[in-house]
């Protein structure tokens, strides 16, 4: 599967950014999708996984309450809403997928490009 995410850009600490990853692949709905993300010198950090189906979602404790992931298993494409975005969110996010949902990055197989998302203080 090929992943291409967009939604990126700059944002004022408060505001809302909607993240998109679409995929090609007409076995989308078989990958839990999941959002990492790396901020310069750091680590990469999972953020949010989404089940196939679209049932089960899982989110850093950080980002509860604040992202909501989803997707559209008709158009191909998982969304990252990010609500009350904090000067700590700045960072590369990168969508990914594999069978099974892991909070180390190492274990998924496919990965997009990244989309930088930065918000000012």
């Amino acid at each position: 599967v090929q992943l291409q995410a967009s939604g990126g850009g700059l944002v004022q600490a408060g505001g809302s950014l909607r993240l998109s990853c679409a995929a090609s692949g007409r076995t989308f709905s078989s990958y839990v999708i999941g959002w990492f993300r790396q901020a310069p010198g750091k680590e990469r950090e999972f953020v949010a996984a989404i089940s196939g189906s679209g049932g089960n979602t899982n989110y850093v404790d950080s980002v509860k309450g604040r992202f909501t992931i989803s997707r559209n298993n008709a158009n191909n494409t998982v969304y990252l809403q990010m609500n009350s975005l904090k000067f700590e969110d700045t960072a590369v996010y990168y969508c990914v997928a594999d069978i099974r949902a892991s909070f180390d990055p190492d274990t998924w197989g496919y990965w997009g490009q990244g989309t930088q998302v930065t918000v000012s203080s």
